[in-house]
Formats: C-alpha cells, structure tokens, sequence
C-alpha cells in the first residue's frame, strides 16, 4: 500500500511543485524591477487562485468519479466524463477570461491594487487571462492522468514548462524589454507546451481513458457527478482566491511595503506547503479506487500512511523554512522594512504547516470517497469560516501583525474542525470494512 501511494503521490508532489515554482520564478525575475512589480504579481495571485479553482472543480469533480467508475469497471463512462470535463472547462474558463477582460481596471482594484502596483498588475492581469483556457487544459487533463494512475506523463508536462518558463523569463522581461507582462507571456507559453504534452499519451493510446469527440456527453447525469464533488472543490479553491483578495486589500491598507512582505511571504510558504499538499493529492486516487472497489482496509492505511509522512515533511520543510526566512526574503528584496516584516509572516506559517497539510489530507479524503459535504465544508472552513474573521479581527486588534498571524490561526481552527468531520466517516469504513469481513467468510462457509 505505502509503495502505491509513493509511485501515484511523488509525481503528484512533483507536478504541485513545479506549478508553486512558475510563480515562484516570475516573483523572482519581476522583482529585479521593483518591489511595486512583486506586489503586481502577488496581487494577481488572487486572480490565478480563481482561474485554477474554476480549472480544479472541473478536474478534481471528473478526477473523483473516473477514479471511482475505473475502480468499478467501468471504463467507457470515466472516458465520457473524461472529455466532457476537458471541452466544457476550456469554454468555461474562455468565456471568463473574455468577461474579466472587458473590466481589467475594476479587477485590478478589487483585487488589491495600490496606485503604485496598479500599472503592473493590469499588464500581468491581461496576459494570465489569455492563458486562462490554457490553465483548465493543464488542470483538467493532469487530473484525468491522475484519476488513473498514470502520473509519469502528468509529470513531465510540468517540469518541461517550468524549464521553458525559467527560460524564457529573463528573455520577456529584460531582453525584449516586456517587463511584468513579460513574465506573464513566458508563463502562458509554458503552458502551452505542458497542454501539448498532457495530452501526447492520450493521442498515443497509452492511457486506460479515451479522449474522442464522439464520447463528449454533455448529460445531466454526468454533469452531476463531476459538480458533486467538483463544486466544493471549486468553492475551497475559489474560498482561497476571496481569502487572497482581503489580505491583499488589508496589506494595501497598511501601506506598499506589508503589500510586497504578503506576497513575497505566500509564495514561500505556497511553495513549501505544496510539496506535501501534492502528496496528500497523491494519495486520493487510491483511496478512491480502494473505496469503489470496496477495499475498505486499504482506504484506511492510506489515509493512516499519508497522514504519517504528511506530519513528517511538514515539520521538515516547515523548520527549514522557518531558520531560513530572512535568506529568502532577501532574494525577493533589499527593503529592511520589508525583509522584516515578510519573515514574521513567512516563520509564523510555518509553525502550522502540519495542520494546514492535514486539513488539505482530510479534505482530499472526503473527496476521494465522494463525501461532497464534507468536503465543501471543510474547504470552506479554512478559507472563509476561519481566515476571513481572523484577518479581520487580528488586524483590526494587532495592525500588521494580526495579519501575519491569520492564516496560523485559520489553520488551527480548521484542523479542529477536520478531526471532528473526520472521525465519524472513520468510523463508517471500519464498520463496512467489519461487514465486508463477516460476508466473505459467510460465503466461504
């Protein structure tokens, strides 16, 4: 069991990685140009947030049924649902963009924006929403390859895009003289490529799924299966981008340089907390497949192992990062001010990495075993529940330290919240589990 959850969950690991790291290297080559650009790209953050919730309800509601149907033999239907996620998230996420377009000043504000960061972030905003239907076919196809097993393909779409988009930042941005678009442009056209390969093993037939037009079934039926689980999916995603927008607009109220220490901070802890975020997302197609083929004591040890290694890569990553916050902040910025004040948030996030990891476990067990409530619920907890009243509250009562310690306090209440969501589902599979036991050897009797 825990050699399956590796082989699925490190390509996985890999895959979340990669994609923390895309924003990671524009951050970086963007801030050569100014702490107002980094602020740019920290503020669009909230924009990317949305178009990749969108893009995740789609896939992981898709992901979560073809995992299931696989499980129960039922190949033709996770194929259908396969390509009718695949078209239908494209045009969702073109007729998005088309609209956000029409209204790119008005975006930029709500999103965070001061007067200082305001021309960089509608350059930025501009180009990340003419890659947006790019984004839904990377989501969408490298959780379909995931649903199955297959990560290898899953894998190296990602790391081929983000090679391209190391390359092709400096280029954007300093040699054709692009500046903060240029990263976006670079970024977009990573994409393209990580779409072209996704989609070479399905053109190859080396996948269990089929994807052909002829099997696009837009039905009620399969509509409602990929919006059970993709709708709290997409609400916990979308929960993340309306959690983004408040910091970033109670950041903008303390002034310019706690703008540029959320930013400079989120993207270090999302590219730490992404690592075992990937593999509590590993682990979820074979909890799913265990369940449709009610293999209840498999559900159980992975969830038991992934839980186990989750703590264990929480409590590295988040102490290394913890010792080295001022390294990092120094590679985004020179402002004392800002150095400072950007360790303080990274170091006090840290400190909850193992909750907010086993709060994104559990709420992938839930989605796995189709517990679309659950799932919602606790998805919406961490983000809406539980840090939007911290970051107002800590803020109003602390200023700028209230806020850095919100998303620590959000993750505490969560995983409170998740253990007592959890317990009873455990109890369910035990209990199924017992029966499945009694029944077989009835039979063999």
């Amino acid at each position: 069991m825990l050699h399956v959850i590796f082989i699925i969950a490190i390509p996985q690991v890999a895959t979340m990685l990669i994609d923390a790291f895309y924003n990671m290297a524009d951050a970086y080559f963007v801030s050569q140009i100014g702490d107002a650009a980094i602020s740019a790209v920290g503020v669009n953050d909230s924009l990317m947030h949305c178009i990749r919730a969108i893009s995740l309800g789609f896939g992981v509601g898709s992901a979560s049924f073809i995992a299931r149907a696989l499980g129960a033999k039922r190949d033709e239907d996770a194929s259908r649902a396969a390509i009718t996620t695949l078209l239908t998230a494209v045009g969702a996420l073109t007729l998005f963009a088309l609209l956000c377009s029409f209204s790119l000043l008005p975006l930029v504000n709500f999103l965070g924006a001061t007067d200082a960061v305001r021309p960089y972030s509608m350059e930025y905003a501009r180009w990340i929403l003419i890659s947006a239907p790019i984004t839904a076919g990377t989501v969408c196809l490298s959780q379909i390859l995931r649903s199955e097993g297959n990560t290898f393909f899953a894998m190296m779409g990602s790391v081929s895009g983000c090679i391209i988009n190391l390359v092709l930042d400096p280029i954007f941005i300093y040699t054709l003289r692009l500046g903060v678009a240029g990263a976006a442009i670079a970024t977009g056209i990573s994409k393209l490529i990580s779409l072209g390969i996704l989609i070479t093993p399905f053109i190859l037939r080396k996948t269990v799924i089929i994807l052909r037009l002829e099997l696009f079934t837009p039905t009620k039926v399969i509509y409602a299966e990929i919006a059970r689980m993709g709708i709290p999916t997409m609400l916990r995603a979308g929960a993340l981008s309306l959690a983004n927008i408040l910091t970033y607009n109670m950041a903008a109220r303390f002034g310019d340089v706690a703008l540029a220490a959320v930013s400079v901070a989120n993207k270090s802890i999302r590219f730490v907390s992404a690592a075992v975020m990937g593999f509590g997302q590993g682990f979820q197609p074979v909890a799913g497949y265990s369940w449709g083929a009610k293999k209840y004591s498999r559900v159980l040890q992975s969830l038991r192992y992934t839980l186990i290694i989750g703590a264990v890569i929480g409590i590295v990553l988040g102490t290394l990062l913890c010792i080295f916050a001022r390294q990092v902040m120094e590679l985004f910025s020179s402002d004392s001010a800002i150095i400072a004040l950007g360790i303080i948030f990274i170091r006090t996030q840290s400190v909850v990495l193992v909750p907010h990891v086993w709060g994104q476990i559990l709420a992938s067990f839930f989605t796995a075993l189709g517990l679309s409530v659950r799932a919602g619920i606790l998805g919406l907890s961490r983000q809406l529940f539980s840090l939007v009243p911290s970051v107002l509250i800590l803020s109003y009562l602390f200023g700028e330290l209230g806020l850095a310690y919100a998303q620590a306090t959000a993750d505490v209440i969560t995983l409170t919240l998740a253990i007592v969501l959890t317990m009873p589902v455990v109890r369910r599979v035990r209990a199924l589990y017992q029966e499945h036991e009694a029944d077989t050897v009835h039979a063999g009797c």
